[in-house]
């Protein structure tokens, strides 16, 4: 899936935080989106996928412009994506069987075995055995969960899966996991890949192209390759997380 963002804004009242986002992401490439906290990464992907509505600009999801589209529209838009939340977003009341299976329960009916044959699948895609498909949430630990989050984005088998600070609060080991199954599972699918980090490491890991988000508006754009050669003063004070640049820094 294609995916052009033209001149998007968004605000919340005077606070603008997207101020004209130009961006193309190509089907099947996989885009890292980098940014510090307050950057406006998160929303961007939430004006992407629907959660939130631009009050200027077009995002185009191939062939589709889906600002003004209808809910029913959108719902036929977004089964084809996957989208695993920063904090993971596991229904603590389910069991890991029926999160895993949520969303694809709203598209298709299953049988009893037939939805447990398919969370054990995509259970085992994400390196996690069938045994614990009877566990809730609570019982899992963190990287545990993070996997699970990961089982259920990819339930669907979608054509873009959005990836929200994926590394979050996880262990270096844990967290060089989670980057090698978002590359193995991308390529399994053929996916097209949109990651939003500040974690150099990660971007390094899954990127192929890369855009640098600075005040609402993308400072620089480039392929994973290019981020050590660029001279470009934005991308060079993000990456060596140098106190000094156009990079405001609140001390």
């Amino acid at each position: 899936m294609n995916i052009k963002i033209k001149d998007l804004h968004k605000s919340f009242g005077s606070h603008k935080v997207l101020q004209g986002i130009d961006l193309e992401i190509k089907s099947g490439s996989s885009m890292v989106i980098l940014g510090g906290s307050g950057s406006g990464k998160s929303v961007l992907i939430k004006n992407i996928i629907g959660l939130m509505q631009p009050e200027k600009g077009e995002i185009w999801l191939d062939e589709i412009e889906t600002t003004h589209i209808s809910n029913k529209k959108r719902f036929e838009i977004m089964a084809k994506c996957g989208f695993l939340f920063q904090a993971g977003a596991l229904f603590d009341s389910l069991t890991v069987l029926d999160n895993v299976t949520f969303f694809a329960e709203k598209l298709k009916k299953f049988t009893r075995s037939e939805k447990r044959d398919l969370a054990a699948k995509k259970l085992h895609d994400v390196g996690m055995p069938p045994r614990i498909l009877d566990l809730y949430p609570s019982e899992l630990s963190g990287g545990m969960q993070k996997r699970v989050a990961l089982a259920r984005t990819i339930c669907t088998d979608p054509e873009v899966i959005f990836f929200d600070e994926p590394t979050t609060g996880l262990d270096p080991i844990m967290a060089n996991v989670i980057n090698e199954l978002i590359i193995k599972i991308s390529q399994e699918l053929g996916a097209t890949t949109v990651t939003i980090t500040h974690d150099m490491i990660s971007a390094r890991q899954i990127a192929n192209d890369v855009s640098l988000i600075y005040e609402g508006k993308i400072v620089w754009r480039g392929k994973k390759d290019d981020l050590d050669a660029s001279k470009d003063q934005y991308l060079r004070q993000f990456v060596d997380g140098s106190t000094k640049g156009p990079i405001a820094v609140d001390l």
